[in-house]
């Protein structure tokens, strides 16, 4: 990736998109450092979060990726029961009242339009649920360490037209409270959720703006050749 320069939007849905290996999941890597598991990685300038560069050295990891709530393409529930995937982050940051670990795990499940479907079964394996509901799941436990975004990698690609439906419903109340960022190979799907679009092309963002403004009316011919189909 080179050149990035970019302000994301704060409670806004934006949505990254671009063809297959054009950088998207990298850039969206870069929120909470998760690129630096590969190896051979060099980064320069800033990524300022809340004003701080979350790649200064001086940074604390861990209060990075707690700001940061992660959705992948897969649902990967940890092996554990629906509760304690609830109260997994609460309990590594100190939570240890039980009464409150219970609301907490309450509380989530249903910003996540899971509790309905779950409550009456929240100490069985996680892994018993279906995929959509995995991917709520998924949803509910990184909302439950209160970060203030929300990333997600292609989250809906692997779930049913109906658990997508679910998903893309629920960003679309959350963005009141986070800002999110999500990497789609779906134009259609940016287009029914995205409040900003980033297009990217081989490493570069080429284009970003309003949603509206970059699907309807793209200021850059590369932009204008993704959304119509030329280039894909």
């Amino acid at each position: 990736m080179k050149n990035l320069n970019i302000e994301i939007p704060k409670n806004k849905l934006t949505a990254i998109i671009g063809p297959s290996g054009c950088g998207k999941t990298t850039f969206l890597k870069c929120f909470n450092r998760l690129i630096e598991n590969n190896e051979n990685i060099r980064v320069t300038g800033q990524f300022l979060v809340d004003g701080e560069n979350i790649f200064d050295p001086k940074v604390e990891i861990t209060s990075i990726r707690k700001k940061m709530g992660l959705l992948s393409q897969r649902p990967y529930p940890l092996p554990m029961s629906i509760y304690d995937n609830i109260t997994y982050g609460p309990r590594i940051h100190g939570e240890r009242n039980k009464a409150k670990l219970a609301e907490i795990v309450e509380f989530y499940l249903k910003e996540a339009s899971l509790w309905e479907e779950v409550k009456d079964r929240l100490h069985t394996p996680a892994s018993a649920l279906s995929i959509g509901q995995q991917q709520r799941l998924c949803l509910a436990r990184g909302l439950a360490v209160e970060p203030e975004f929300i990333l997600g990698d292609e989250p809906t690609s692997a779930l049913d037209p109906i658990s997508s439906k679910h998903i893309e419903q629920k960003f679309k109340e959350l963005k009141e409270k986070y800002t999110i960022v999500v990497v789609t190979h779906s134009l259609r799907q940016a287009r029914r959720i995205a409040d900003y679009i980033i297009f990217m092309y081989l490493g570069e963002i080429i284009e970003h703006g309003p949603a509206k403004d970059l699907l309807e009316h793209p200021q850059q011919q590369l932009t204008k050749d993704y959304v119509t189909g030329e280039i894909s």
